[in-house]
């Protein structure tokens, strides 16, 4: 479990939020010893979401791999799928124009399933502009990762986006990471590569991609240029 507050001696950017992260894939009750005990109810009601997202999770990714044209259970047959929760609070601050809640990034996993509050605050990048993210009750918003951008072969693209804050209201997420093991080798799935449509990435270890992408702090400029074919650089530790 990780708890974290902004520290502006290291940070790139001035962030503003408060986060706790910690691992919940299943069974939960491996996990849960590690967990908050208060609220009383943490355990509890984070527990039973983690099985609710998992479940969710599953459905989508069985989604995704039928709009590929990828086998049947592709992802379960060879993606073990582990699950971590990332909550974050964003305090009213004084000057919102002077910090961010989460500069600008795209995750490195399969899918994020973010819950919102009813506060405007996550913005996409798109033609060239930052959008945001309408909130809607009752839903989740979902995120493809690079992990699913390099196995669709860039079929799918990761999205870019970032939080800003605002000097009124604060603002309270929660998301769901679903990974894969550190060591599972991620490529392009055979079925998407043919004479018309070569690889674009080469294979690597998942710890490879996450690695890169801390070293770099997720800049969605050159966070998987080491891992294109023909890539014009390698990574910092080659």
């Amino acid at each position: 479990m990780k708890l974290g507050i902004t520290n502006y001696a290291t940070e790139k950017f001035h962030l503003w939020r408060d986060f706790l992260r910690h691992p919940c894939q299943l069974p939960v009750e491996q996990w849960q010893q590690f967990w908050p005990e208060n609220p009383t109810k943490y355990r509890e009601i984070v527990g039973a979401c983690s099985v609710g997202v998992k479940k969710l999770s599953s459905k989508i990714l069985e989604l995704i791999r039928e709009g590929l044209g990828l086998e049947s259970g592709f992802f379960d047959d060879e993606f073990d799928q582990p699950l971590s929760l990332l909550a974050n609070h964003y305090p009213p601050c004084p000057n919102p124009s002077l910090v961010l809640g989460v500069s600008k990034h795209s995750d490195p996993n399969l899918i994020t399933i973010l819950l919102q509050d009813d506060i405007h605050g996550l913005q996409v990048f798109k033609d060239g502009k930052w959008i945001g993210v309408e909130p809607l009750p009752n839903a989740f918003v979902v995120n493809f990762g690079y992990t699913l951008q390099i196995i669709s072969n860039g079929k799918l693209k990761s999205a870019e986006h970032r939080v800003v804050t605002n000097s009124s209201h604060a603002r309270t997420s929660a998301g769901f990471f679903v990974s894969t093991s550190k060591d599972r080798t991620i490529e392009p799935a055979e079925a998407l590569i043919d004479a018309s449509n070569p690889p674009v990435y080469n294979s690597f270890k998942y710890k490879e991609i996450l690695g890169h992408f801390l070293s770099v702090n997720g800049d969605s400029e050159v966070v998987l240029e080491p891992f294109k074919v023909q890539a014009p650089f390698k990574l910092a530790n080659q």
